[in-house]
């Protein structure tokens, strides 16, 4: 990156998910996996889950052909640098992002990303309603370990792998500082999102996740609709067999989200997206880190 180059950030949250948007209409940057870890550093950068880095679609090789369905690209950082498909909260500042800079208004949009376009709704309200796509449930028993503990869990793929375990208290998830160990480890060769999910009510549950990647954060939103989708089917609710959607209400440490899946298979995330602020990276500050 060319330290030289004025680099503008704002800090976003969804459910308190937090990132640091960077916009970058034509690609200029280079968004090195070094200079996303600064920026994401919580005591000597910015600090966030993840880096927004907001780009035309027709100035980036990964998205090109998705530019005449979608105008802008998510190309989305983990907080360690790694490059992530798809990133739910992400997505729901990122539009709220197209908004505040005058580049969007209330109503229906598409927003490319590495796990194709995605529609997004932006309500009166405030709040930003994302199509996730649909849930694949790959066959085969996973299981997920903490300590001395270990649970059946169930094997959903959102575009990115989750493993969702239900769990009698979230506190049996342990400090999620580390990944927990998922076995076979030869059902996630990438790695995997791993969530812990209790009961709160009906149609009503809260969940920890492990991020791979970024460790526990405040939320996750494909974690959410994993989550939704594994509640439905312990459940015994299916909306591809019953014809009528179902809806889940879902708690993270960070806020409340909202899932429902439709019986076209198309899931559908609600919640909250809040810009905090804006300014300017310093260059000298990116340099000294990045040496």
């Amino acid at each position: 990156m060319s330290t030289r180059t004025r680099i503008s950030f704002l800090k976003g949250h969804g459910t308190e998910n937090d990132f640091v948007i960077v916009p970058d209409p034509e690609n200029a940057l280079d968004l090195t996996p070094e200079t996303v870890a600064a920026l994401c550093d919580r005591r000597a950068g910015i600090g966030g889950d993840g880096v927004l880095h907001v780009v035309r679609s027709a100035a980036h090789p990964e998205a090109r052909e998705m530019a005449a369905e979608a105008e802008w690209f998510m190309d989305y950082r983990n907080g360690d640098g790694s490059i992530a498909e798809m990133c739910g909260n992400g997505t729901r500042v990122f539009a709220r992002y197209l908004q505040h800079a005058g580049l969007v208004g209330e109503g229906d949009l598409s927003i490319a990303t590495r796990a194709g376009v995605k529609s997004v709704h932006i309500a009166k309200d405030g709040d930003v309603t994302i199509g996730m796509g649909r849930a694949r449930l790959p066959e085969g028993e996973v299981s997920v370990s903490v300590g001395e503990r270990s649970w059946p869990a169930r094997n959903v793929n959102m575009g990115n792998p989750h493993a969702v375990a239900f769990v009698e208290d979230l506190a049996h998830a342990g400090n999620l500082y580390a990944a927990p160990p998922v076995s076979p480890a030869a059902a996630y060769p990438d790695g995997v999102n791993v969530e812990f999910v209790v009961d709160r009510g009906p149609r009503h549950v809260a969940m920890r996740v492990h991020e791979r990647g970024s460790g526990e954060t405040r939320s996750c939103g494909t974690g959410a609709c994993a989550v939704a989708v594994a509640t439905a089917r312990r459940d015994g609710a299916d909306p591809a067999v019953t014809g009528a959607p179902t809806t889940y209400t879902v708690d993270v440490p960070g806020g409340r989200l909202v899932i429902t899946e439709r019986p076209d298979g198309e899931i559908e995330m609600t919640g909250p997206a809040v810009i905090v602020a804006e300014g300017e990276i310093d260059s000298q500050w990116l340099e000294n880190a990045l040496r």
